[in-house]
């Protein structure tokens, strides 16, 4: 894919995820009410109304895409595709709806199962977090969606913090494991946890704030697909908790095993 075709992409993309942003933002400050799926998850009008804003701009790519609110197409279907979006029109739906302000949106671009482009917004905070192969890392206020020269754009941070920061999700326990946490004691040290729900933990981590996100409970492939992405720009790593390989997506089960997330300034203490 040549540059020029990756920006197009990106902005078609940024500028789904303002407006559904903005859709997500209208409901929040109203009285909504929240139903159950099926596997017994809350979801609200809000997710609905994201899903349609993010897929009707989408779709103008001729990319096909799988979301969390749509229907899935057949992995029969699916494995023949080359490129595909992989969205959550709202990550964090219990935090919505406990209107903790901790919710986002999450859309990336997969190539041959990699993700190399990944979006996440804040719609409280309105900025996004950016980056992958075909963009580099960088912090965008909405309003600047369209204006590259005024993205702030991340470098990788070279000194893990001290005590280490462990990012862990706010609704779901810590996530992680006891024989995890004693592996990373003898390894670093002290450490300390940063709760936060949703995908807004990969702003932590992409900003240095946050070392490791260990997630040993289950997850979707929107949930961490565009932080792939992100966190892979700059030099870390999503890798599978137990074979230590890189997380792959579209696959025939959306579900993803236990991850672990590494910053760069992690990988060059551990010297990988």
């Amino acid at each position: 894919m040549n540059q020029e075709k990756s920006f197009e992409l990106l902005q078609t993309a940024l500028q789904g995820a303002v407006e559904a942003a903005q859709a997500i933002m209208q409901i929040y400050s109203s009285d909504f009410s929240t139903t159950m799926k099926d596997d017994g998850s809350p979801v609200t009008i809000a997710d609905h109304a994201s899903n349609d804003v993010l897929v009707a701009h989408l779709s103008k790519t001729g990319i096909p895409l799988i979301s969390e609110e749509s229907l899935k197409a057949p992995f029969e279907e699916r494995k023949n595709w080359d490129y595909v979006w992989c969205i959550d029109p709202l990550d964090g739906t219990k935090e919505f709806i406990k209107k903790n302000d901790e919710f986002a949106i999450c859309v990336a671009l997969v190539h041959q199962q990699q993700p190399i482009l990944g979006i996440i917004v804040s719609p409280i905070q309105e900025t996004i977090l950016v980056g992958g192969k075909v963009i580099p890392p960088a912090i965008i206020r909405f309003e600047d969606i369209d204006q590259p020269s005024a993205w702030n754009y991340i470098e990788q941070k070279q000194q893990i913090n001290q005590p280490l920061v462990i990012a862990v999700s706010r609704s779901q326990g810590s996530g992680t494991d006891l024989k995890f946490n004693q592996s990373i004691k003898e390894q670093f040290g002290e450490v300390v946890f940063l709760k936060k729900g949703s995908a807004l933990k990969f702003f932590d981590l992409a900003m240095g704030h946050a070392d490791i996100y260990a997630r040993y409970a289950p997850t979707m492939e929107w949930d961490i697909a565009a932080g792939q992405a992100i966190i892979e720009a700059l030099g870390g790593k999503v890798i599978h908790a137990e074979s230590g390989e890189p997380l792959y997506y579209n696959k025939a089960n959306l579900y993803n095993p236990y991850f672990i997330v590494h910053t760069s300034s992690v990988i060059k203490h551990l010297g990988e």
